[in-house]
Protein backbone atom coordinates (compact mmCIF):
# COMPACT_ATOMS: atom_id res chain seq x y z
CA UNK A 1 0.00 0.00 0.00
CA UNK A 2 1.28 3.26 -0.78
CA UNK A 3 1.92 5.77 2.33
CA UNK A 4 0.37 9.40 1.93
CA UNK A 5 1.48 12.67 4.00
CA UNK A 6 -0.96 15.49 3.00
CA UNK A 7 -2.22 13.40 0.11
CA UNK A 8 0.54 13.22 -1.32
CA UNK A 9 1.94 9.92 -1.98
CA UNK A 10 5.68 8.88 -0.19
CA UNK A 11 8.47 7.55 -2.45
CA UNK A 12 10.02 4.76 -1.13
CA UNK A 13 12.84 6.33 0.25
CA UNK A 14 11.10 8.00 3.08
CA UNK A 15 9.25 4.72 3.52
CA UNK A 16 9.68 2.44 6.33
CA UNK A 17 12.89 2.44 7.39
CA UNK A 18 12.76 2.25 11.07
CA UNK A 19 15.48 4.53 12.12
CA UNK A 20 16.03 3.38 15.25
CA UNK A 21 16.07 -0.34 14.81
CA UNK A 22 19.43 -2.38 14.32
CA UNK A 23 19.78 -3.79 11.11
CA UNK A 24 20.10 -7.40 10.35
CA UNK A 25 22.75 -7.39 8.03
CA UNK A 26 25.67 -5.53 9.68
CA UNK A 27 29.72 -4.62 8.99
CA UNK A 28 30.74 -7.00 10.83
CA UNK A 29 28.55 -10.33 9.92
CA UNK A 30 29.92 -9.21 6.06
CA UNK A 31 33.70 -8.67 7.07
CA UNK A 32 33.60 -12.50 9.04
CA UNK A 33 32.76 -13.99 5.81
CA UNK A 34 35.42 -12.36 3.28
CA UNK A 35 38.14 -13.37 6.09
CA UNK A 36 36.42 -16.68 6.12
CA UNK A 37 36.91 -17.28 2.22
CA UNK A 38 39.85 -15.25 1.75
CA UNK A 39 41.33 -17.13 4.78
CA UNK A 40 42.46 -13.57 6.52
CA UNK A 41 43.38 -13.38 10.31
CA UNK A 42 41.35 -10.34 11.79
CA UNK A 43 43.41 -7.31 11.54
CA UNK A 44 43.29 -3.91 13.29
CA UNK A 45 42.79 -0.89 10.62
CA UNK A 46 44.58 2.17 11.71
CA UNK A 47 43.21 4.87 14.46
CA UNK A 48 43.03 7.36 11.46
CA UNK A 49 41.55 6.22 8.29
CA UNK A 50 41.14 8.79 5.22
CA UNK A 51 38.61 8.19 2.08
CA UNK A 52 40.02 9.81 -0.95
CA UNK A 53 37.04 9.62 -3.49
CA UNK A 54 39.16 11.18 -6.38
CA UNK A 55 42.05 8.22 -5.84
CA UNK A 56 44.65 11.36 -6.21
CA UNK A 57 46.28 10.95 -2.64
CA UNK A 58 46.33 6.85 -2.79
CA UNK A 59 47.80 7.03 -6.71
CA UNK A 60 50.60 9.71 -5.51
CA UNK A 61 51.66 7.56 -2.21
CA UNK A 62 51.54 4.44 -4.53
CA UNK A 63 53.45 5.94 -7.32
CA UNK A 64 56.35 7.50 -4.70
CA UNK A 65 56.76 4.19 -3.02
CA UNK A 66 54.68 5.64 0.24
CA UNK A 67 51.63 3.52 0.66
CA UNK A 68 51.68 -0.22 1.19
CA UNK A 69 48.26 -2.43 0.29
CA UNK A 70 47.25 -3.79 2.94
CA UNK A 71 46.69 -7.85 2.69
CA UNK A 72 44.35 -8.24 5.92
CA UNK A 73 42.12 -5.70 4.69
CA UNK A 74 39.10 -8.05 4.30
CA UNK A 75 36.17 -5.31 2.28
CA UNK A 76 34.94 -7.58 -0.91
CA UNK A 77 34.56 -3.93 -2.42
CA UNK A 78 38.01 -1.73 -1.94
CA UNK A 79 41.74 -2.08 -1.27
CA UNK A 80 42.92 -0.38 2.35
CA UNK A 81 46.72 0.89 1.77
CA UNK A 82 48.97 1.97 5.22
CA UNK A 83 51.16 4.93 4.87
CA UNK A 84 53.24 6.99 7.57
CA UNK A 85 53.06 10.84 7.31
CA UNK A 86 55.58 12.47 10.03
CA UNK A 87 55.29 10.07 12.33
CA UNK A 88 51.82 8.22 11.85
CA UNK A 89 50.59 5.30 10.42
CA UNK A 90 47.30 5.76 8.23
CA UNK A 91 45.06 3.63 6.38
CA UNK A 92 43.34 4.94 3.42
CA UNK A 93 40.90 3.88 0.84
CA UNK A 94 40.29 5.14 -2.91
CA UNK A 95 37.97 5.90 -5.02
CA UNK A 96 35.08 5.57 -2.92
CA UNK A 97 32.85 8.06 -4.90
CA UNK A 98 29.49 8.96 -4.25
CA UNK A 99 27.16 8.58 -1.01
CA UNK A 100 26.25 4.92 -1.03
CA UNK A 101 29.88 3.53 -1.67
CA UNK A 102 31.49 5.93 0.85
CA UNK A 103 29.06 5.02 3.90
CA UNK A 104 29.50 1.11 2.61
CA UNK A 105 33.50 1.34 2.88
CA UNK A 106 32.88 4.05 5.90
CA UNK A 107 31.01 1.47 8.48
CA UNK A 108 33.71 -1.51 7.21
CA UNK A 109 36.22 0.77 8.04
CA UNK A 110 35.07 1.55 11.90
CA UNK A 111 33.92 -1.82 12.45
CA UNK A 112 37.81 -3.15 11.63
CA UNK A 113 39.30 -1.07 14.39
CA UNK A 114 39.68 2.58 12.60
CA UNK A 115 38.69 5.20 15.27
CA UNK A 116 38.62 8.60 13.27
CA UNK A 117 37.66 8.73 9.79
CA UNK A 118 38.70 11.90 7.23
CA UNK A 119 37.24 12.63 3.98
CA UNK A 120 38.66 14.46 1.45
CA UNK A 121 36.30 15.09 -2.35
CA UNK A 122 36.94 17.17 -4.93
CA UNK A 123 33.79 19.59 -5.29
CA UNK A 124 32.31 22.19 -7.91
CA UNK A 125 32.49 25.51 -6.66
CA UNK A 126 28.62 26.73 -6.02
CA UNK A 127 29.89 30.41 -4.15
CA UNK A 128 32.74 32.04 -5.18
CA UNK A 129 35.19 33.06 -2.36
CA UNK A 130 38.31 33.24 -4.20
CA UNK A 131 40.10 31.03 -6.79
CA UNK A 132 40.23 26.95 -6.81
CA UNK A 133 41.70 25.19 -5.51
CA UNK A 134 40.68 25.64 -1.61
CA UNK A 135 39.44 23.52 1.01
CA UNK A 136 36.38 23.55 2.55
CA UNK A 137 35.67 22.58 6.40
CA UNK A 138 31.76 21.03 5.74
CA UNK A 139 29.55 21.78 9.06
CA UNK A 140 26.82 20.69 7.16
CA UNK A 141 25.47 19.49 3.74
CA UNK A 142 22.50 19.40 1.94
CA UNK A 143 20.83 15.83 1.71
CA UNK A 144 20.09 15.49 -2.31
CA UNK A 145 21.09 11.87 -1.88
CA UNK A 146 19.91 8.79 -0.71
CA UNK A 147 21.83 7.05 1.78
CA UNK A 148 21.69 9.76 4.35
CA UNK A 149 18.01 8.57 4.68
CA UNK A 150 18.54 5.51 5.57
CA UNK A 151 20.46 6.19 8.42
CA UNK A 152 18.61 9.41 9.86
CA UNK A 153 14.96 11.25 9.44
CA UNK A 154 13.95 13.70 6.69
CA UNK A 155 15.40 17.12 7.26
CA UNK A 156 17.18 19.14 5.21
CA UNK A 157 20.97 19.19 6.30
CA UNK A 158 22.92 16.52 7.97
CA UNK A 159 25.21 18.30 10.59
CA UNK A 160 28.78 17.64 11.39
CA UNK A 161 29.45 16.88 14.82
CA UNK A 162 30.35 20.72 16.34
CA UNK A 163 32.72 19.33 18.77
CA UNK A 164 34.46 17.41 16.38
CA UNK A 165 34.83 20.83 13.82
CA UNK A 166 35.65 23.13 16.66
CA UNK A 167 38.41 20.74 17.95
CA UNK A 168 40.11 20.59 14.61
CA UNK A 169 39.35 24.68 13.19
CA UNK A 170 42.38 26.02 15.16
CA UNK A 171 45.23 24.45 13.35
CA UNK A 172 43.80 24.95 9.63
CA UNK A 173 45.32 27.95 9.22
CA UNK A 174 48.52 26.17 8.73
CA UNK A 175 47.96 23.62 6.13
CA UNK A 176 49.41 25.74 3.05
CA UNK A 177 46.19 26.29 1.06
CA UNK A 178 42.75 28.33 2.08
CA UNK A 179 40.38 26.09 4.80
CA UNK A 180 37.07 28.12 4.67
CA UNK A 181 33.94 26.11 6.69
CA UNK A 182 30.44 26.38 5.42
CA UNK A 183 27.53 24.11 4.24
CA UNK A 184 27.99 21.79 0.80
CA UNK A 185 24.90 20.20 -1.45
CA UNK A 186 25.57 16.70 -1.61
CA UNK A 187 24.02 15.09 -4.71
CA UNK A 188 24.00 11.54 -6.43
CA UNK A 189 23.78 13.00 -9.93
CA UNK A 190 26.45 15.49 -10.63
CA UNK A 191 25.09 15.76 -14.35
CA UNK A 192 21.61 17.04 -13.55
CA UNK A 193 23.40 19.87 -11.67
CA UNK A 194 21.57 22.38 -13.42
CA UNK A 195 22.19 26.44 -13.83
CA UNK A 196 18.83 26.55 -11.75
CA UNK A 197 19.90 23.60 -9.18
CA UNK A 198 22.86 25.69 -8.71
CA UNK A 199 20.97 28.93 -8.37
CA UNK A 200 19.39 27.71 -5.61
CA UNK A 201 22.28 26.39 -3.93
CA UNK A 202 23.76 29.55 -4.24
CA UNK A 203 20.45 31.42 -2.62
CA UNK A 204 20.99 28.88 0.69
CA UNK A 205 24.52 30.15 1.36
CA UNK A 206 26.21 26.77 0.01
CA UNK A 207 29.64 27.01 -1.11
CA UNK A 208 30.34 23.75 -3.03
CA UNK A 209 28.97 20.73 -4.45
CA UNK A 210 30.23 16.97 -4.16
CA UNK A 211 28.87 13.25 -3.56
CA UNK A 212 29.69 12.52 0.35
CA UNK A 213 28.97 14.65 3.17
CA UNK A 214 25.44 14.42 4.15
CA UNK A 215 25.82 10.55 3.70
CA UNK A 216 28.66 10.47 5.98
CA UNK A 217 27.30 12.37 8.78
CA UNK A 218 24.38 10.80 8.78
CA UNK A 219 26.11 7.84 9.21
CA UNK A 220 28.15 9.30 11.51
CA UNK A 221 25.40 10.87 13.77
CA UNK A 222 23.24 7.98 13.86
CA UNK A 223 26.25 5.53 14.67
CA UNK A 224 27.74 7.70 16.74
CA UNK A 225 31.61 7.63 14.70
CA UNK A 226 33.38 10.56 14.58
CA UNK A 227 33.68 11.93 10.65
CA UNK A 228 35.13 15.10 9.63
CA UNK A 229 34.34 16.07 5.87
CA UNK A 230 36.28 18.51 3.63
CA UNK A 231 35.45 19.66 0.10
CA UNK A 232 38.33 20.45 -1.84
CA UNK A 233 37.17 23.01 -4.22
CA UNK A 234 38.85 22.46 -7.76
CA UNK A 235 36.58 23.09 -10.26
CA UNK A 236 33.58 25.11 -11.49
CA UNK A 237 32.11 22.30 -13.04
CA UNK A 238 33.54 22.26 -16.35
CA UNK A 239 32.73 25.94 -17.27
CA UNK A 240 35.71 27.75 -17.66
CA UNK A 241 38.87 26.45 -19.60
CA UNK A 242 41.61 24.84 -17.81
CA UNK A 243 39.51 24.05 -15.27
CA UNK A 244 39.47 20.57 -12.24
CA UNK A 245 43.19 21.88 -11.26
CA UNK A 246 44.29 20.66 -7.83
CA UNK A 247 47.42 21.71 -7.20
CA UNK A 248 50.80 20.03 -6.21
CA UNK A 249 51.21 16.41 -6.73
CA UNK A 250 47.21 16.55 -8.08
CA UNK A 251 46.35 17.95 -4.65
CA UNK A 252 47.91 15.65 -2.47
CA UNK A 253 50.81 17.81 -0.68
CA UNK A 254 48.18 20.18 0.86
CA UNK A 255 45.25 17.48 1.26
CA UNK A 256 48.48 15.30 3.27
CA UNK A 257 49.05 18.30 5.13
CA UNK A 258 45.05 19.08 6.18
CA UNK A 259 45.01 15.27 7.59
CA UNK A 260 47.97 15.63 9.66
CA UNK A 261 46.36 19.14 11.01
CA UNK A 262 43.40 16.61 11.87
CA UNK A 263 45.12 13.73 13.50
CA UNK A 264 47.09 16.26 15.62
CA UNK A 265 44.17 17.90 16.82
CA UNK A 266 42.50 14.64 17.24
CA UNK A 267 45.64 13.20 19.56
CA UNK A 268 46.14 16.06 21.75
CA UNK A 269 42.16 15.91 22.75
CA UNK A 270 43.39 12.09 24.13
CA UNK A 271 40.60 9.68 22.07
CA UNK A 272 43.22 7.78 20.47
CA UNK A 273 42.92 4.77 22.21
CA UNK A 274 46.19 3.16 23.33
CA UNK A 275 47.52 5.91 24.51
CA UNK A 276 48.71 6.75 28.11
CA UNK A 277 46.52 10.18 27.92
CA UNK A 278 43.70 8.56 26.81
CA UNK A 279 40.44 8.21 28.77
Amino acid sequence: MTQHDGGRAVPPILRDKFHDDASAFTPESLLREARRQKNLEEAAAPAVCVLDPDGDIVRHLRDTGRARRDPSWACYHSDLYRFEHRGREYGIVGCAVGASYAVLVAEQMFASGCHLLVSITSSGQITALRPPPYFILIDKALRDEGTSYHYLPPSEYSEADHGLIELVSGGLSSVGEPVERGATWTTDAPFRETAAAIEAAREKGILAVEMEAAALYAFAAARRKPVLCFAHVTNQMGRIEGDFEKGEANGTIAALSLIHVVAEAWERSAHIPGRDDSP
